[in-house]
């Protein structure tokens, strides 16, 4: 009897956390896929899915997956250098405690913040874009206004990338064991060869897991993307906005859960390697 108290009391502290991905989650899920294979009167069309082949759609989704994977891979790189620096930092130092903090706050900075930061300081009349055209006579935007466009998403998505994978990959860093580098040592191997058969097998799920987890964070964002360019729509979520929000073509709503559903699957299929790196790195970190 007191084990199943046990499991209600549980089942009651989940409850809130249920309730929050019924409402967040499996509902806009379902939402999306209803209104990607239905129309507003209930009747069943593939109208909405077939209008994922379009050129501009697919274009759309190229963008979004080749800037979401490069800002990944650069922000994982990044990222894994700042734990292979923290590596020999005192866990409980100020140097650490500091990083952690940063990190924290930075993972979170996005949106109009995040815009408003990178157009004061690179935008046309930003303070480093005047200081090098005045100063030294170097125009960073005459080949175009690039930051208003998918290109300029780059810096910023990086700029959160890259504490985001501080946040996730220095446990992982942390959980090798002193013992393999003794043993490494003991053995007459060498630093380099301690790394490349021990350090990076054993690191890789969790660096790959974190990789994705990258590319999901920037193929789902949309606030910043927003912000900055908000005439065009370049990147997924941006097309969902105009076709709920589009004051010239009406009608695209069912468009938009085509839209999701498409970026749904992709999330899926991103989640579920995750969850797959993430369980065979979870043996090397008990």
């Amino acid at each position: 009897m007191a084990g199943a108290r046990a499991r209600r009391r549980a089942a009651l502290g989940l409850a809130p956390f249920a309730v929050y991905i019924l409402l967040f989650l499996a509902l806009p899920t379902l939402l999306a896929v209803w209104s990607g294979f239905f129309e507003r009167d209930g009747s069943f069309t593939l109208e909405n899915i077939a209008a994922l082949g379009d050129p501009v759609i697919l274009r759309t989704f190229g963008t979004s997956l080749w800037l979401s994977a490069l800002t990944a891979v650069v922000g994982a790189i990044l990222g894994a250098l700042v734990c292979y620096a923290l590596v020999g930092v005192r866990s409980d130092g100020p140097l650490r405690s500091v990083v952690d903090a940063i990190s924290g706050v930075l993972a979170q900075f996005g949106g109009v913040m995040l815009a408003f930061a990178f157009v004061a300081t690179i935008g046309i009349q930003g303070f480093v874009t005047v200081v090098l055209r005045d100063q030294l006579g170097f125009n960073i935007y005459e080949n175009g206004v690039w930051l208003y466009e998918a290109p300029g998403l780059i810096l910023p998505y990086i700029y959160f990338q890259v504490p985001l994978m501080v946040i996730v990959f220095l446990p992982a860093l942390q959980a090798l064991k002193p013992q393999w580098a003794e043993a490494n040592a003991t053995l007459g191997g060498t630093t380099a060869g301690f790394w490349w058969r021990i350090g990076i097998p054993v690191l890789a799920p969790s660096f790959l897991g974190s990789l994705l987890l990258l590319f999901a964070n920037a193929f789902s964002s949309y606030a910043t993307a927003a912000a900055l360019t908000s005439q065009g729509q370049s990147i997924v979520p941006l097309q969902i906005r105009a076709a709920l929000t589009s004051e010239t073509v009406l009608g695209r709503e069912n468009l938009a859960g085509a839209l999701a559903l498409g970026m749904i699957l992709v999330m899926a299929v991103v989640m579920s390697l995750y969850a797959l790196v993430q369980r065979r790195a979870a043996r090397w970190q008990r």
